[in-house]
């Protein structure tokens, strides 16, 4: 009796042990046949029905895991999940976007975007708030940070909330200079147009009497008709209507574009390539063939030296349609870069300022953005044009 009774105690120390063991290796493939006397079905019944229990609780976890990891990729904000020693436990889809990445498992992986990256995410502490810049393939990325931290079995975790907010400052800057440029060309057509329109009198007036007053007038009179002119062309930029979006085909697009754009035969060569050929954007014809026309013109006026010319449509590994004007010609330096899409600002000696300024609004009415990309491998300029 005493040999049966030890049988069965190893017999199911060995069952519940097997239970534990598989638990433990996440395999819940294994079931007890309730065979024997009612003891060992009683046994057996209940070891399945803790497995069962164990089993559901753990498909549970999964499918809130599931659910949550759902719903974090689809928010705005880019969320990383870190420790103090630069471990990365888990990112958003947003954040890699955001960031520029495919896998993001420590920081030391932003050496390849900015090296000071690296220091601003091991530095962070709870409650930190601060603004961080970096340049990438889309251009200057200007990003709000915010730290919280939690604490999960006793080990720290920061929680790292990125924002975008590029367009938010692009959107305060623009909405700023509308204003200002209302304000002014007011005031200004305001002074000029009544006396444009007296010069215009008096000139009728002394047309055969004085000779020198009439060269006066006319002088006053041609004066003021171009500075009404130059008002005139500023207010473009407060005048852009609201884009009636439609989806064409770019390949087309394009080929039109630089048709328009290089009628004579000794302009530099322009290559396209549109990949796939039948390459869809929605937008506003009319509108997004200113800010092409304008950009094209631009790269045939810095390659004077006939330096070929590549324009570039593609969908990026977002979906986002991708459009890029690149050349070879004389660059854009340094010291002027950070300053071509502010209104008025212009290099030529018969520019306006307002081209790329247009077209940055333009392209924020679409819902996208336009940036500069200087120095790249192939070219010295690229103006990439992306639709969100």
């Amino acid at each position: 009796g005493v040999i049966l009774l030890y049988s069965l105690f190893i017999r199911n120390t060995q069952k519940i042990a097997f239970l534990f063991d598989s638990i433990e290796n996440d395999d819940y493939t294994f079931r007890f046949i309730g065979e024997g006397d009612k003891y060992d079905k009683l046994l057996n019944n209940s070891l399945n029905r803790i497995k069962r229990v164990l089993e559901n609780t753990r498909n549970d976890i999964i499918e809130h895991e599931k659910y949550y990891e759902h719903i974090l990729n689809n928010v705005e904000t880019g969320i990383v999940i870190a420790d103090s020693t630069g471990n990365i436990y888990q990112t958003n889809q947003a954040a890699l976007k955001l960031l520029g990445m495919s896998v993001f498992t420590h920081v030391q992986q932003l050496k390849n975007i900015d090296k000071e990256l690296i220091n601003i995410f091991k530095q962070t502490q709870n409650g930190d708030k601060r603004q961080i810049s970096f340049c990438n393939e889309r251009g200057t990325v200007t990003l709000s940070m915010r730290t919280s931290e939690v604490v999960i079995r006793q080990n720290r975790r920061l929680i790292i909330a990125l924002n975008d907010i590029n367009n938010e400052l692009d959107e305060r800057e623009t909405e700023s200079w509308i204003r200002l440029i209302r304000i002014l060309t007011h005031e200004i057509m305001n002074a000029i147009t009544p006396i444009t329109s007296l010069s215009e009198s008096l000139l009728t007036i002394y047309r055969e009497k004085n000779d020198n007053i009439y060269k006066g007038l006319e002088a006053i009179h041609t004066t003021g008709i171009g500075l009404i002119s130059f008002v005139e062309s500023y207010r473009e930029l407060t005048r852009i209507p609201l884009p009636r979006q439609a989806v064409f085909e770019v390949q087309q697009f394009l080929t039109r574009m630089i048709r328009l754009s290089s009628p004579e035969m000794h302009t530099p060569i322009i290559n396209l390539s549109v990949q796939p050929a039948d390459l869809l954007l929605y937008a506003d014809e009319n509108l997004i063939s200113q800010v092409v026309l304008n950009l094209i013109k631009n790269a045939l006026h810095a390659s004077q030296n006939g330096e070929a010319i590549l324009i570039k449509a593609y969908n990026n590994d977002e979906g986002e349609v991708i459009i890029e004007i690149c050349d070879n010609g004389c660059g854009i330096p340094d010291e002027i870069a950070p300053h071509i899409f502010i209104p008025f600002f212009t290099t030529k000696e018969s520019g306006s300022g307002i081209g790329l300024s247009i077209a940055r609004q333009i392209m924020r009415l679409h819902g996208g953005s336009i940036s500069l990309i200087r120095n790249t491998p192939s070219f010295h300029t690229v103006f990439r044009l992306i639709f969100d």
